[in-house]
């Protein structure tokens, strides 16, 4: 895979729940993180995403925002 995307978080696909148009993806990137993508259900299926299959969460945003308690 090539990408130019920096903020890629390689886990392992813990759920995948279609709905009618949009599917959630639940990938554990480790220490107890999940991360959840919404996704159209043509890309689970061009990408054959499922359960315990490893994926990457590829993270682009225009605003980051940082806080601390």
């Amino acid at each position: 895979m090539k990408i130019s995307a920096r903020n890629r978080l390689k886990g392992k696909v813990v759920e995948v729940t279609k709905g009618a148009t949009t599917a959630h993806v639940r990938i554990d990137i480790g220490n107890g993180a999940i991360v959840t993508a919404s996704i159209t259900n043509e890309a689970v299926d061009e990408l054959a995403l499922k359960a315990g299959g490893d994926a990457y969460a590829v993270v682009k945003a225009s605003d980051v925002m940082v806080a601390v308690d």
